[in-house]
């Protein structure tokens, strides 16, 4: 208990010292001298603000709009604490930011909304989708997050519609790009398709249900798929669903959790801790993969389910392997985004991301890489888990957050689907070249 109370005294510490919360604004242009001050503001300010206003595309090229996101919340579904409301979910958002400055080198401003809720204490989905549309002429992307489901569907659909920049529910399609990944290369290791594989998902809320649609994209067959929540799978005939659990409504007998895994290829956890057992996952088809993805504790732990008879084990945790950690993809996606001034974030961007990070783990790390994972998961790279020409392997499905390789390939990969299904603004004539100026752009931004 001791050791928990000075754990949470450090986090609390953390975020009060040396100056309260976890972020700062910093100018990059000078103002020391009475001319620089008239010129970052009146009466200079006026030009770029009269060149704007003559022709609307160059706010792209005199204000920070192009490097800057808006994380956007009303609170309802923070982490795993649930709807503590917005002022509660301000540290989180915060951290989001510091996310993306750190590993995309992008400036993030969080934004947690008031006055969008209902009276019961639930989304107003209009509301808060009138309110974060006119952030529009300041951001150059919205990454919305922890806002409950049903309402984050409805919200985030009708904002991409309605909006010209990036909008991106992190909460929904970051965890379904990163478990596509490992999924890719879990399914090498053993030997099968994904169009022939079995899914079996505990948990419907946004982040199961978009991870199941995401699978779907990448080659899964709808009819593969039992969804099961708090009562069970989800089959037809079962009254009071949501639009989105229609869709993966189902003719079955099966109305557990544990009928549901018999014979299934690939289990996949969004809901609580200890939900799947052994015997659960003994009677799954051969080589079963699993990701226990519920946080802080995962339905089944690795080991258990390892000696069950798993192929591929992960977590959503960073003390397991192949750790589904949405830091892996989201920078990265807005970086790319950000830089060929995509209108939207669309499935072949999504795609690509997962193929990018899929990438990493079948590439050998160079000594510098090599030098950088050593450090920061020294752990693991004793076991040798970065070493090979190929050094995927049972533990190592997915590259890890501070591999320098990741938001580079990430950006890149999304970058070039951005261009090739023609929601890109701009065009990078050499991606190799781009690839290695973003490394070197985070690198210099981090030293």
């Amino acid at each position: 208990m001791k050791s928990k109370k000075e754990f949470e005294q450090a986090c609390l510490d953390y975020h009060v010292k040396p100056a309260p919360g976890k972020i700062a604004v910093k100018t990059t242009k000078p103002c020391e001298t009475q001319k620089e001050l008239s010129i970052a503001y009146s009466p200079g300010v006026a030009v770029p603000c009269l060149a704007i206003k003559d022709n609307p595309q160059d706010i792209w090229k005199y204000t920070a709009k192009g490097n800057l996101i808006a994380v956007v919340s009303d609170g309802t579904a923070v982490l795993g604490l649930g709807n503590i409301g917005p002022e509660a979910g301000l540290p989180v958002m915060e951290g989001k930011c510091v996310l993306f400055k750190r590993f995309a080198d992008i400036d993030a401003v969080p934004i947690c909304a008031g006055s969008v809720l209902l009276e019961h204490g639930k989304t107003d989905p209009e509301a808060l989708i009138g309110f974060t549309r006119k952030l529009e002429p300041t951001f150059g992307g919205i990454n919305l997050e922890d806002i409950a489901a049903p309402a984050c569907f409805e919200v985030e659909q009708k904002l991409k519609r309605i909006m010209k920049i990036p909008v991106f529910h992190d909460d929904q399609h970051g965890t379904a790009i990163i478990s596509q990944a490992a999924i890719i290369n879990a399914l090498k290791m053993v030997g099968k398709k994904i169009e022939d594989c079995k899914f079996v998902i505990s948990g419907a809320g946004a982040a199961g249900i978009a991870c199941c649609e995401f699978y779907i994209s990448a080659g899964a067959r709808r009819e593969n798929f039992i969804m099961c929540d708090s009562k069970g799978v989800i089959h037809k005939g079962r009254g009071n669903l949501t639009p989105e659990k229609e869709k993966f409504a189902i003719e079955t007998g099966k109305r557990t959790l544990a009928e549901a895994m018999k014979g299934a290829d690939i289990f996949l956890g969004f809901s609580i801790a200890g939900a799947v057992n052994a015997a659960m996952v003994r009677t799954m088809a051969a080589d079963p993969i699993i990701f226990a993805m519920a946080n802080p504790m995962p339905e089944i732990y690795p080991d258990e389910a390892l000696a069950a008879g798993a192929a591929v084990v992960g977590t959503g945790r960073t003390d397991f392997p192949n750790q589904v950690n949405n830091v892996l993809g989201f920078p990265g996606i807005f970086r790319g985004a950000l830089d060929v001034r995509a209108g939207n974030i669309n499935e072949e961007m999504k795609l690509a991301a997962s193929r990018a990070l899929a990438s990493l783990v079948n590439e050998p790390a160079s000594p510098e890489v090599l030098k950088i994972l050593s450090a920061a998961y020294p752990e693991d790279a004793a076991t040798g888990m970065f070493n090979g020409e190929i050094p995927l392997k049972h533990t190592y499905v997915i590259p890890k957050p501070f591999d320098p390789r990741v938001v580079p390939r990430v950006a890149r990969y999304v970058a070039e689907a951005a261009m090739e299904s023609e929601v890109a603004m701009l065009k990078i004539a050499d991606l190799d070249a781009y690839e290695y100026e973003v490394a070197e752009r985070i690198k210099a931004a981090n030293r």
